[in-house]
């Protein structure tokens, strides 16, 4: 019976410490996850104005002059899969990676694959994909410069020609509990049809030099949006995980904690009985 008390203290004693850290790694994925949803929702009103903008100077220029916006036949598709920093964040990496492995095993065309985060070269051997390039020292809150570069990546190879069409595989940010993989064309850019040109408005630089400065800070925009919205959605399913963690270890330790008094109980009922037993037998000597 002692044993079985010193195992029961024991363990909870393990769990306990497991407890704390769950805890402490909530309290941490939820400080993140504040401060990257913040960057996020500034670039986001941001962005709007952005693409208002470029939707006004378009309706001055033909959009098919510019190369981020003509389009062109579709051969090499560049998909830029933007995956966690790390794992314990629930089923947030494995969704994202079934969900791209069904979109490239749909698509007939010629691909390329980029990979944003630590967690994908070591867990995207299954998609069957040559990972032309990993980007696996971005922060867990992704910098403007961080954007960039991935955002000048993407430019260049497809100004070089080397793909015709890049999207963004990444999972969405639906709320604090719900992430959902989805994809998102970045290049050709496609402004709104039949839209009304710009009346009244004098441009400095001339429009189409304009159009081509605003087609470029549209594009870093949004691959800086999407790198901000993968992580807030990275943080909070990891803030969701390790909240489920800590409150199965409080139910577990409760469990433990009735066994051990349980267990104390029996062990104070056989002391006295045997002690009862001791003394009758003292009276019947």
């Amino acid at each position: 019976m002692a044993n079985n008390m010193r195992a029961i203290r024991t363990r909870i004693r393990s769990i306990e410490n497991t407890r704390q850290i769950t805890l402490s790694m909530r309290m941490v994925s939820a400080a993140k996850l504040r401060r990257s949803q913040l960057a996020w929702n500034s670039l986001r009103e941001y962005d709007r104005v952005c693409r208002d903008i470029l939707q006004r100077v378009c309706g001055a220029v033909d959009p098919k002059k510019l190369p981020l916006l003509a389009e062109r036949e579709v051969k090499r598709v560049c998909y830029v899969l933007i995956v966690g920093s790390r794992g314990l964040c629930g089923g947030y990496n494995q969704l994202l990676l079934r969900y791209a492995k069904s979109v490239l095993e749909a698509d007939p065309r010629g691909k390329e694959l980029v990979v944003v985060g630590r967690w994908g070269r070591e867990h995207l051997s299954e998609l069957n994909q040559e990972i032309l390039r990993c980007f696996d020292e971005f922060s867990d809150t992704p910098n403007p410069q961080q954007g960039r570069e991935l955002a000048d990546y993407l430019l260049q190879r497809y100004l070089d020609g080397a793909c015709d069409e890049i999207v963004l595989v990444y999972q969405r940010f639906v709320s604090v509990l719900t992430q959902e993989p989805t994809m998102r064309k970045l290049l050709p850019m496609q402004p709104k049809e039949n839209m009304a040109p710009a009346r009244d408005v004098i441009f400095e630089p001339d429009a189409e030099t304009l159009l081509q400065k605003l087609s470029d800070l549209v594009l870093h925009n949004a691959v800086y949006a999407g790198l901000l919205e993968a992580q807030t959605g990275e943080h909070a399913a990891r803030m969701t995980a390790m909240s489920a963690a800590t409150d199965n270890t409080e139910e577990l330790i409760t469990k433990l904690s009735l066994e051990l008094n349980h267990a104390r109980q029996s062990a104070i009922t056989t002391e006295i009985s045997e002690i009862v037993g001791g003394a009758n037998a003292l009276e019947k000597k």
